[in-house]
């Protein structure tokens, strides 16, 4: 996985969950779906990405 891209994904992933996490406690149902989506995307991206790698050996 190349730094670019893990860093990419993990930020996906922390901007995920903290749009989760704020949605949650200003009740916006909106935008805690929008954040476990943000979330949900990183993690597939970033196990994509691991898949990749374990071929590459």
């Amino acid at each position: 996985m190349t730094a670019d891209k893990k860093a990419s994904s993990k930020a996906e992933r922390a901007k995920g969950a903290v749009k989760e996490n704020v949605g949650r406690a200003v009740g916006n149902e909106r935008m805690t779906a929008e954040g476990r989506a943000e979330r949900a995307k990183g993690d597939m991206r970033e196990a994509g990405e691991k898949a990749k790698d374990a071929f590459k050996r």
